[in-house]
């Protein structure tokens, strides 16, 4: 009976430590996806005509499929982007996606876009290595010296995208592009708790680097010399 007692006393605690860890696991997720809420929440615009003027409009990448073609939910990240500059909100866009290999590039689709919509092409900066969310925000600030930008992209991400870029310096505001509906919204919906946490923890506790950096090259200038 003794050696029962204290096996049915070992599973009991393991079990009470596994259960309170999964609870402190869970508490603290809560706690940084209302951090980071919260904090964006005074910087989210409701359209772009309530936008300030800043130096840039950041766009971030989304699927790109074969020949080129944006997916819809890149398309209307662009279209409010293009909207944002007629309107003389931003002197500047700058693209950043997925460029990581040959076969796919999201960049230089963005950029066809908006120079076939009336961009000059000049006014197009094209970041080849935005592979996440914080890395577009990081070399945002380290390579095109952004100090004020309007961030556009999809309401269920604008919170974390514009919590990233202050977080990290940047003087930004956001601008959603919900201008059609989402394709499996609880997904993106549920994907982005997991997100805004790893947000939190790279901000406030691990302060990484991103992928790639390399020589400045100042939103001030042309978007011509990021091309390649």
């Amino acid at each position: 009976m003794g050696k029962r007692s204290r096996r049915r006393r070992i599973v009991f605690w393991t079990l009470a430590a596994v259960g309170t860890l999964v609870v402190l696991a869970g508490l603290f997720a809560l706690v940084a996806n209302l951090v980071v809420i919260r904090g964006a929440s005074d910087y989210i615009l409701a359209s772009p005509e309530d936008a300030p003027h800043a130096q840039c409009a950041i766009v971030l990448g989304a699927r790109v499929y074969q020949g080129g073609t944006l997916s819809a939910m890149l398309a209307d990240r662009m279209d409010v982007a293009i909207q944002l500059f007629k309107l003389g909100k931003v002197d500047k866009l700058l693209v950043s996606g997925d460029h990581g290999t040959v076969t796919y590039d999201e960049v230089n689709a963005m950029l066809a876009y908006a120079v076939a919509r009336g961009v000059p092409d000049e006014a197009v900066f094209t970041d080849h290595a935005g592979f996440d969310t914080y890395d577009t925000m990081y070399r945002a600030r380290d390579v095109f010296m952004v100090k004020t930008a309007i961030i556009v992209t999809q309401g269920y991400h604008l919170s974390r995208a514009v919590y990233t870029a202050r977080g990290l310096g940047l003087q930004a505001v956001g601008v959603k592009a919900d201008l059609h509906p989402l394709y499996s919204p609880l997904r993106n919906k549920t994907r982005e708790i997991f997100a805004r946490l790893n947000a939190f923890v790279q901000l406030h506790v691990t302060h990484p680097g991103p992928r790639f950096l390399g020589p400045a090259l100042p939103i001030t200038g042309s978007g011509r010399v990021t091309r390649g």
